[in-house]
């Protein structure tokens, strides 16, 4: 008989809740010997966690490996860029560059529109505590209605480059290329395939988030504390009833009717 067979189920749920995760696979093999149906879920619970942190440390291996194979060519300043913004009728396009320490490794950095709000900001904070060095690009509506979002999607990823202090020795750059004398790497979907492209994104993605969350309270009849400055049913709503504010982009709404 071990320990756990003496204690409650209440108990060990208790226990349980103090466990990292890395003192889960002994005490399965411990609580897979209780009798009691209750213990035997617990284990069962354990063990699907275990598996899908096992099958999370694949992917980010894998998302690494188009970095880790620059780094064992002796490339060790690889810049991650991405965008946020390019659709949305009303805000900047905000772009990020990262360079992180080649040791980053931080479980669920992915697309950031695929990781939730609280692991982004959860996530950004630890990216940047990674990173050797990074910087925000960003471009206002007026000059995306001016020069189009293309281009100034790449002005705002050229002006991030222009004050990085850590220059990049390669770019690792989401389906785009851009103007500028350092080597560079287009990668499509490099938001899912590229840690540094994903990390680039989650900075991004959150700068832009908060950004959007202060011009609700100039603009709360909008709903940009959600709706980012994209096209939804009530922004559209809002639209037609207030008209276009300061930061809308002219360009996107001319052709919607309003």
């Amino acid at each position: 008989m071990n320990q756990f067979q003496t204690m409650t189920v209440t108990a060990l749920k208790d226990y349980v809740a103090t466990l990292d995760i890395q003192s889960y696979p002994n005490l399965i093999m411990d609580l897979k010997v209780d009798t009691r149906s209750a213990v035997k879920k617990i284990a069962e619970s354990l063990e699907k966690k275990v598996l899908a942190q096992n099958n999370e440390i694949k992917r980010i291996n894998n998302m690494k490996s188009i970095e880790n194979t620059f780094y064992q060519k002796g490339i060790k300043n690889i810049g991650g860029i991405d965008e946020v913004g390019r659709g949305p009728l009303a805000g900047p396009v905000v772009t990020c560059v990262i360079i992180l320490k080649p040791e980053s490794q931080r479980l669920y950095v992915n697309d950031s529109k695929k990781v939730s709000k609280k692991n982004r900001e959860i996530l950004c904070q630890q990216l940047i505590e990674d990173a050797l060095d990074f910087a925000i690009g960003q471009v206002e509506n007026d000059m995306i209605d001016e020069i189009n979002i293309l281009n100034a999607t790449k002005k705002a990823m050229t002006d991030s480059l222009d004050t990085l202090t850590v220059k990049p020795e390669l770019l690792l750059i989401d389906a785009l290329q851009i103007d500028t004398k350092i080597t560079q790497k287009a990668i499509v979907h490099g938001d899912a395939r590229s840690y540094a492209i994903a990390a680039a994104s989650i900075i991004a993605k959150v700068y832009r988030d908060n950004l959007m969350q202060l011009y609700h309270e100039q603009y709360p009849e909008y709903g940009f504390d959600h709706n980012m400055g994209y096209g939804t049913a009530a922004h559209l709503e809002a639209l037609r009833e207030f008209g276009p504010t300061p930061i809308h982009r002219k360009s996107f709404i001319k052709n919607l009717g309003l």
